[in-house]
């Protein structure tokens, strides 16, 4: 099964991965940017967009591999949130991947006594609960969950959900796999494998994957990078993009630009 995956745009290979309950509509805003430095590649995930489902049981592995299977050879990868874990576990399975940009990202997004910068475990399987009362409503508060905080969060609410609503509605059995995925993923030990160059790119304000996970996942990477951007929520790329494009143009054009 071939996920949706659309190419604009010239110069080295760029791939973008949307959050859990979007599609690559979600970059819709940053495109004619990225476009003029880079040839950039948005896929639709697994049950996302225009993407097919993948079959029952497959986890985060098996989404990695179906994205690189429509990745361009030795692109860079940008994942936002889940697609962030997504872009993690095809670095760790040895995809031939050139740089990382993680945004909003975290290698374990539940809490632990040992993990205190995660989500609530209870929180997170509320989510689950809900989404099998009403998924679209689920899909339409975690919206809102991801831009509380951000001071432009009304405003840009809108534009998400404006995005969401060019495309499929998300496959409800593959929104209770991306939650599971959330759930059950603790990449946090195989960290120091990954050799590609990466950025982390936190928000200060964000209230899913806060920015000291991005700080922590930064330190864990042997060629790890961190950018925290003031004031910003779960999407900085929708709240801060001069700053967001201008630290992902320079980091993937000049890597030793950003210390």
């Amino acid at each position: 099964m071939k996920l949706q995956s659309e190419t604009t745009g010239r110069g080295p290979p760029l791939l973008l991965l949307h959050g859990w309950g979007l599609h690559s509509g979600a970059w819709t805003t940053l495109l004619p940017q990225l476009s003029q430095r880079f040839r950039v590649t948005c896929v639709d995930l697994p049950g996302h967009g225009h993407s097919a489902p993948l079959p029952p049981g497959a986890g985060l592995e098996e989404w990695a591999e179906a994205v690189a299977a429509v990745a361009p050879r030795s692109a860079a990868w940008l994942g936002w949130s889940l697609g962030a874990q997504v872009a993690l576990a095809a670095a760790l399975a040895g995809q031939e991947i050139g740089r990382l940009v993680l945004v909003a990202a975290t290698p374990r997004f539940v809490g632990a006594p040992d993990w205190p910068c995660g989500m609530d475990a209870a929180t997170l399987a509320g989510f689950g609960e809900a989404l099998a009362l009403d998924h679209r409503r689920t899909v339409r508060d975690f919206l809102t969950l991801q831009l509380r905080g951000d001071c432009r969060a009304g405003a840009l609410l809108g534009t998400l959900r404006a995005a969401l609503a060019q495309r499929c509605e998300p496959d409800p059995e593959s929104l209770r796999a991306g939650l599971r995925i959330l759930a059950d993923t603790d990449l946090r030990h195989r960290l120091a494998m990954l050799q590609q160059p990466a950025l982390v790119i936190a928000g200060e304000r964000d209230r899913l994957t806060p920015a000291e996970a991005g700080r922590r996942l930064a330190a864990g990477l042997p060629e790890g990078r961190y950018l925290e951007l003031p004031a910003a929520a779960h999407a900085p790329f929708l709240t801060h993009p001069e700053a967001f494009l201008g630290a992902v143009t320079t980091f993937l054009l000049d890597e030793k630009a950003i210390a």
